[in-house]
């Protein structure tokens, strides 16, 4: 999938304001610090489309990024940062929840998790809560270039067991230094937007 026009169409805190244009959405999903605006920038071959900020926690709306006028790529406020007050943490967390309950639109859920490291309970809330709604998943384990060949299979086994990942759903190793994996997630977009 050849990627050359993206642009952030709207940056919404409520749903009248979701684009209605009815094209596929891909949304991503993690902690703050889990690597989603280097996913994104990867993804779509830019720099700084997504900004990545030194302090996570930044993202306070849902964006839709429009790629090629085929379909958005959504980034949401990560869950898991201490340092945001907790009313901001309930207003994203239902804003979030709304869109993944209501949204027709949305295809697919990357969810984003650190190859490096067991999935924390939030991830695992994530998933479940995704599994409850039957929302399909991809789990991206992110910062696989950190991630010696002696840990790989290691760790990967670690991420589908605590996850408990159902058939259906898939896990794809992902780095945006090295771009491993990057076409595997495209590929996963360009099967569901030409179906």
């Amino acid at each position: 999938m050849k990627v050359d026009n993206v642009n952030l169409t709207i940056s919404a805190v409520r749903r009248s304001q979701y684009p209605d244009n009815n094209l596929p959405e891909f949304i991503m999903l993690g902690r703050s610090n889990v690597g989603k605006s280097s996913f994104l920038n990867t993804l779509i071959n830019k720099k700084n489309m997504a900004r990545i900020s030194s302090k996570p926690g930044k993202t306070s709306t849902i964006n839709f990024f429009n790629v090629e006028d085929s379909f958005y790529l959504v980034d949401v406020p990560g869950y898991g940062y201490a340092d945001t007050s907790k009313e901001e943490i309930k207003k994203f967390g239902l804003m979030v929840e709304e869109y993944l309950e209501k949204r027709k639109e949305l295809k697919r859920v990357f969810l984003l998790v650190d190859y490096r490291h067991k999935p924390t309970s939030d991830d695992k809330l994530m998933y479940d809560f995704l599994k409850y709604y039957q929302i399909p998943v991809t789990v991206v384990a992110t910062k696989a270039d950190k991630v010696s060949s002696k840990e790989k299979e290691k760790n990967m086994k670690q991420i589908k067991d605590t996850l408990d990942i159902v058939v259906g759903d898939n896990i794809v190793a992902f780095s945006s230094v090295t771009k491993l994996g990057r076409d595997e997630v495209l590929k996963i977009i360009e099967e569901i937007v030409e179906k």
